[in-house]
């Protein structure tokens, strides 16, 4: 399993299992608000921490629908890249409230999303400490690359 944090692998693992068994969870997280909206950007939603989490700690976890072959992904926001395949053509919709995380730079990120492919399914690990009413973040893998992401990659990532 990919988690990209190598040595803590076995740790994420057996905090997941340790939650309920339901296929999707995410009692501790709520969407209000975003943090990061403006009357520049506009308004919309992100996603909450509503208890304070550990680093490692599972936040969330889902599954996917997978939409159906020849949607264009690089037009629509709210779904999800779905394969490490480039291009990309594969696109789902994603459970619970992980739709509602924004992106930020690498740097500033705070969840860290496991997505395992070919389970269609997803698990959310805090990559630090996190404080009750935070807003969650983490890098879209496809930030840099998808046509509808152009103008968030320039004000994420300082571009001009």
């Amino acid at each position: 399993r990919d988690t990209a944090f190598g040595s803590h692998q076995k740790t994420f693992f057996i905090k997941a299992m340790s939650k309920s068994e339901s296929k999707v969870w995410c009692e501790y997280v709520e969407v209000k608000t975003s943090s990061v909206a403006s009357s520049d950007i506009g308004n919309f939603d992100g996603a909450f921490a509503r208890k304070d989490f550990a680093e490692g700690e599972l936040i969330e976890r889902g599954v996917m629908r997978r939409l159906p072959e020849g949607f264009d992904g690089h037009k629509c926001q709210e779904v999800f890249t779905w394969s490490n395949e480039r291009p990309n053509k594969t696109w789902a919709m994603g459970s619970g409230c992980a739709p509602f995380y924004n992106t930020t730079s690498k740097d500033k990120e705070n969840t860290h999303m496991v997505r395992y492919f070919d389970e269609n399914r997803f698990e959310i690990f805090a990559k630090r400490d996190i404080k009750a009413g935070e807003e969650l973040f983490h890098t879209y893998i496809s930030l840099e690359w998808r046509e509808c992401f152009s103008e968030i990659d320039k004000i994420v990532n300082n571009k001009e």
